[in-house]
């Protein structure tokens, strides 16, 4: 087969095959333009999910006439010197995006350079340029494309819908808008009215807000703020931004959004540094919410490892895990015994107002003697004057109201804990709460030489299927370092001659066969310190308090402060919330005080 040099027009249109998967590719490389031109107002209007018209109008720098001429063509750009493929300091920087877009639909551009006195303007159709042209424009650029792909009609009936391709083009909106507050943009798809995110100035509380305008109110209440970074021989590296408490999470990993000097990412190492950081304070297979921005010396990164630079690579990968797990883990720490506002937000809205069922009206001699004792509640009753005095427990707690978690008031259907604060009121499940507390020690005695143990004075023989017995004894030694010591008994059976002295008195029988069925489900493939926590989290249930049992008000209020004094103490082992909080205004908008 002969070789034969391909024409300009198909070289665009395989580079356009690269540049542009579908219009919110498009989109994508304008708004980064833009944003290298220094607009502080950026203009996105799409039309038909983006294959009828893209329009990105900014207030940037602009071109020259010369220049305008050059952006239409490959390879050429003002963003990169033959010097700095390995410090690249823009968002976009190949080349190759005018022309490819050019090459595959009817594009124009108009631009104002800042110090001129009118713009010029350029068309392309289809990869055929037409003259420059003086034109009217303000300062800055234009970018119109209309009729996306209508010279490679193949590539159309590969994507998605109308609304699918709308909702990506917001998707890549939202995720430059989020790495860069100190822009203004404005998004018009058509369908409602425009989404704006106004400009703002790039502090801690603006930035918050502008993650909160994409991420909702609801993270805001409950992101905390993360901060961390050092230097090495190249240079700075700095982590900043905001996670959600380990209570918030969903099902996906939509509401993840990670940044590379100020790059959308969607990098393995940074997301693997997300679960570890998190590790066992969410339950397997959900996601936190998180906005990270990462910021490092340019020449420390590989941006152009993706064609459309989704993916990065770094020169030192174990010292960005170590920053991110460190500051994210220093976060959560710091964030102490907090737990997700949702759940109080979900309790008030569950709320309806209280209407007692109709029921035949009672009668007979036995009702007429309770009727007339309810119209005279107080007939023959010492009522004492001044205040009713509350049990001695409860007057003991009542400094306790100052607490985060507050002081005890009642035990309701024998797991949930009532407790009032001064601007509200909080209700605790037992034993979740107490779960937490018992793993948080048993994590702490590992780290600090193993568990401490108590021994049977009759080993408890705990009859199995034979191979669930073989796989405990097989994992013996990792279980002593937990504070359980059994070994086989004959064939499908295993004697316990120890427990963690955390547990007291704990049903044996249960927590074995429990801890048979995580390790059988566990596999080999985590390491061993993933293992023992999960199994170390099995033991915390059984040794936890049970629901269904009474407490004292002082075991009640001990409870609480424990929680406070414990981090990650929010949420159990199997990430559900461990309380609730409301406060006084919610309540009293229920019975439409306010």
């Amino acid at each position: 087969m002969t070789i034969r040099q391909l024409s300009p027009e198909t070289v665009n249109r395989i580079a356009a095959g690269e540049v542009v998967e579908r219009p919110a590719s498009v989109v994508k490389e304008l708004v980064e333009n833009a944003i290298d031109a220094g607009a502080s107002q950026i203009e996105v209007v799409v039309s038909g999910g983006g294959l009828s018209l893209i329009r990105v109008t900014d207030d940037g720098h602009g071109m020259t006439a010369d220049d305008l001429a050059l952006a239409v063509e490959r390879h050429a750009t003002s963003k990169l010197d033959e010097e700095d493929l390995f410090d690249i300091r823009s968002l976009g920087f190949r080349g190759e995006a005018l022309p490819s877009i050019g090459s595959i639909a009817h594009l124009e551009i108009k631009s104002r350079a800042r110090t001129a006195e009118h713009g010029f303007a350029i068309g392309v159709v289809r990869g055929a340029k037409a003259a420059i042209r003086p034109t009217a424009v303000n300062s800055g650029t234009i970018v119109e494309v209309r009729d996306l792909f209508s010279a490679t009609p193949a590539r159309l009936k590969f994507l998605k819908s109308e609304r699918a391709e709308t909702m990506a083009v917001t998707d890549v909106v939202r995720r430059l808008a989020m790495a860069h507050p100190d822009v203004g943009f404005t998004l018009q798809t058509g369908e409602k009215r425009p989404t704006v995110y106004a400009r703002a100035a790039r502090s801690s509380s603006a930035w918050l807000e502008r993650v909160g305008a994409v991420m909702g109110r609801e993270f805001m209440t409950d992101a905390l703020e993360v901060s961390g970074g050092g230097s090495n021989a190249s240079g700075p590296m700095r982590l900043f931004g905001f996670i959600g408490l380990p209570t918030l999470h969903r099902a996906d990993s939509m509401q993840q959004f990670l940044f590379v000097n100020g790059r959308p990412v969607r990098d393995k190492l940074l997301i693997g540094a997300v679960r570890a950081a998190y590790g066992d304070l969410i339950p397997r297979g959900r996601s936190p919410l998180l906005a990270l921005f990462l910021d490092v010396t340019p020449s420390d990164v590989d941006v152009n490892v993706h064609p459309a630079k989704a993916e990065v690579r770094f020169r030192d990968s174990g010292r960005v895990r170590g920053l991110m797990i460190g500051a994210m883990a220093e976060a959560l720490a710091a964030a102490g015994h907090r737990s997700s506002a949702k759940g109080g937000v979900l309790t008030v809205d569950s709320f309806s107002t209280g209407v007692l069922p109709s029921a035949p009206t009672p009668s007979g001699p036995a009702f007429d003697g309770f009727a007339a004792a309810v119209q005279t509640p107080f007939a023959g009753v010492d009522v004492p004057s001044g205040d009713v005095r509350e049990p001695d427990a409860m007057r003991a707690g009542e400094t306790a109201i100052d607490q985060p978690l507050g002081a005890v008031r009642a035990q309701v259907h024998e797991n949930y804990i009532v407790a009032q604060t001064r601007d509200g009121l909080v209700i605790v499940d037992q034993h979740a709460a107490h779960e937490r507390l018992v793993y948080e020690r048993m994590k702490s005695a590992l780290s600090n030489g193993g568990v401490a143990r108590q021994g049977l004075l009759i080993p408890a023989i705990v009859t199995l299927d034979a191979d669930d017995a073989e796989l405990l004894v097989g994992r013996a030694d990792e279980l002593a370092e937990l504070g359980l010591v059994l070994e086989g008994f004959g064939e499908g059976a295993v004697a316990v001659r120890e427990t963690p002295a955390l547990l007291g008195e704990t049903d044996i029988d249960g927590l074995v066969r429990d801890l048979a069925a995580e390790i059988r489900a566990d596999g080999t493939a985590r390491s061993l310190k993933d293992r023992l926590d999960s199994i170390a989290s099995r033991m915390a249930c059984h040794g936890s308090v049970r629901s269904g049992r009474r407490l004292t008000v002082e075991e009640m209020n001990a409870l609480l402060r424990q929680m406070e004094a414990t981090p990650y103490s929010g949420q159990c082992n199997h990430g559900r919330p461990t309380y609730v909080a409301l406060k006084l205004s919610d309540i009293e908008r229920l019975f439409g005080r306010r």
